[in-house]
């Protein structure tokens, strides 16, 4: 059995905190930069050469691509042919944010009661998701998220009964109704079914795929396809003030649900949709 020291997954969550979010990820970079071309509109193009000059400094100067540093999710899949020894998993994940959100001066967005609103000055708890996979690596995938986005986010548990066209035009009015306050030109990560906790799970997981990456379900493919067509349709734009690019990329995940009900969940993410991953 492979064994991997849990200072290693310390080590790796503070690099990939800092990289998310002073390096914009590629695939985003390059939706923004072909937004530009297609682009007519002179407010449009502005904003869009802004957002981009944005990520230019940030990555360059080593500063915060936004001011909201988000609260860090981690995904790590770990594989059932290793041993985590050293100490504790989720110790060693919070360490790790602890460290970068000190070391890159990024600003600490997280509080321990959701009433009170007393800052935990770290950045921490971070969000964890973990999977046992097969074979001997650790998969590790940050994405701080911030929450001008998050909070215009949305859940709707449907009638076995409905439609697809009710599900499409439920995903458009939560755009529609996210407008300037989530920061487009977005990306959506969409879950379909599972149960009231999976849909919003499998909508955060789906953020994680790069854009330019086609979904390997056609079927989902084409419905990614034709929501992106509707959306950029409605003309919102960059920072909802008109333009060609309301949406970069759309991205659905579902699972199997049972007989009785069909949950969507839409998880709405700015233009400055950050992650970083890392095998081990």
């Amino acid at each position: 059995m492979k064994k991997i020291d849990v200072s290693q997954i310390r080590q790796t969550v503070r690099e990939l905190c800092l990289k998310a979010n002073f390096e914009l990820r590629s695939d985003i970079l390059k939706a923004l930069k072909g937004a530009l071309r297609k682009e007519t509109n002179p407010r449009a193009k502005s904003i869009l050469n802004t957002i981009i000059e944005n990520a230019r400094i940030a990555k360059s100067e080593r500063l915060a691509i936004c001011q909201d540093t988000g609260i860090v999710i981690v995904h790590i899949e770990v594989g059932q042919d290793v041993g985590l020894v050293g100490g504790s998993l989720h110790k060693a994940i919070n360490d790790g944010v602890k460290e970068a959100y000190t070391k890159g001066c990024l600003r600490k967005s997280v509080v321990s009661d959701h009433l009170l609103r007393k800052n935990t000055n770290t950045n921490t708890p971070a969000i964890i998701h973990s999977e046992i996979v097969r074979g001997d690596r650790v998969k590790i995938d940050v994405s701080p998220k911030g929450f001008g986005s998050e909070n215009k986010s949305k859940m709707m548990m449907f009638k076995p009964t409905a439609s697809i066209r009710e599900i499409k035009d439920f995903i458009i009015d939560v755009v529609k109704n996210a407008g300037p306050d989530a920061c487009p030109p977005f990306v959506l990560g969409i879950g379909i079914g599972g149960t009231f906790e999976i849909a919003p799970g499998l909508a955060k997981r789906a953020l994680l795929r790069p854009i330019d990456k086609k979904n390997p379900d056609r079927r989902l493919a084409k419905l990614e396809k034709e929501l992106i067509g509707r959306i950029n349709a409605l003309g919102m734009g960059p920072m909802a003030l008109g333009g060609k690019t309301t949406v970069l990329g759309v991205n659905i995940l579902d699972y199997p649900t049972h007989i009785a009900g069909l949950p969507v969940a839409v998880n709405m993410s700015c233009h400055a949709t950050r992650g970083a991953s890392k095998t081990l």
